[in-house]
């Protein structure tokens, strides 16, 4: 099947990032949002930073122009039904995903592919919840969309070889490279990167570093461009926490317990950047660590 239009459900960081390189690339683009106003900032997003890419020559003015005037928002989820490709992007939290897939699907057409950008909820127990576990697979983006290469794109125990292919061509067509992964909990990129950073807050849960000194550890120690805390900040506490809990509870296995200081931060609502506070705080116009 030709895909031409792609719904794209959530408005946020990976939403908007999401519709743009859809929409870079050619396709028609419909995201929804339960918020008005997060659908507005998220076209003020997409055009800003398709001037940056005008600024540093990736893209020209009638090319980002063109790309924007495919984008159109909407708050009915049902208006989402006559596309072709579906990309659930909302919140890392699987009722919500469940709740959202509920009510969308009486209103697919039976031909449309349905995917989640889960970062790590199992694709096989979201797909058995739709009528077409067969259309239904991961498709998993980095963050900052944009920028990012990869696309982890994961089957579900019953997804075939057509949904996965339609999907694979998406990814070619923007310029990404695929990495195929199986479903088993966090895939490959979280399942490597969030124990490591789970082990960097336990590092400073023991008094072994501080906050600037595990970062610089690591950014010139092992030559990361982003030290795991400020990485951590940058994702979002409340997602690694989220992250790390489906890895142990998926694994049952104690090499992933979520450090209790990174839950600590998560109840105190310092999730990092997109709240000011997390190991940085970014109130002031340099971040300054908080421990």
């Amino acid at each position: 099947m030709e895909i031409q239009k792609i719904g794209i459900i959530g408005a946020g960081q990976m939403g908007n990032g999401i519709a743009h390189v859809m929409a870079l690339a050619g396709y028609d683009v419909l995201m929804t949002d339960i918020n008005q106003a997060t659908l507005d900032t998220a076209i003020q997003i997409i055009d800003h930073n398709l001037g940056r890419q005008i600024g540093r020559g990736k893209v020209s003015e009638v090319q980002a122009s063109t790309a924007l005037g495919r984008i159109q928002t909407t708050m009915k989820l049902a208006d989402l039904g006559n596309t072709d490709l579906v990309i659930e992007a909302a919140t890392e939290r699987e009722s919500v995903k469940r709740a959202i897939f509920d009510d969308l699907v009486p209103h697919l057409c039976p031909d449309t592919i349905l995917t989640s950008n889960t970062s790590s909820i199992s694709i096989t127990r979201l797909a058995s919840r739709t009528d077409r576990p067969e259309k239904f697979m991961g498709f998993h983006f980095m963050n900052p969309v944009p920028v990012m290469q990869l696309v982890e794109l994961i089957r579900g125990i019953a997804t075939d070889e057509a949904t996965f292919d339609a999907c694979k061509a998406v990814v070619d067509r923007l310029g990404k490279t695929a990495a195929s992964a199986e479903d088993f909990p966090a895939f490959i990129v979280n399942r490597i990167l969030m124990p490591m950073i789970n082990e960097a807050v336990y590092t400073l849960y023991e008094g072994v570093g501080s906050v600037r000194s595990i970062d610089e550890s690591m950014k010139l120690g092992a030559n990361h461009p982003m030290g795991p805390l400020e990485l951590a900040d940058f994702i979002g506490l409340d997602t690694c926490l989220a992250i790390m809990n489906v890895l142990h509870d998926g694994f049952a296995d104690t090499k992933y317990r979520p450090c209790p200081l990174l839950t600590k931060y998560v109840e105190a609502d310092w999730l990092g950047r997109k709240t000011q506070r997390g190991f940085y705080d970014y109130r002031g116009d340099v971040p300054v660590p908080t421990r």
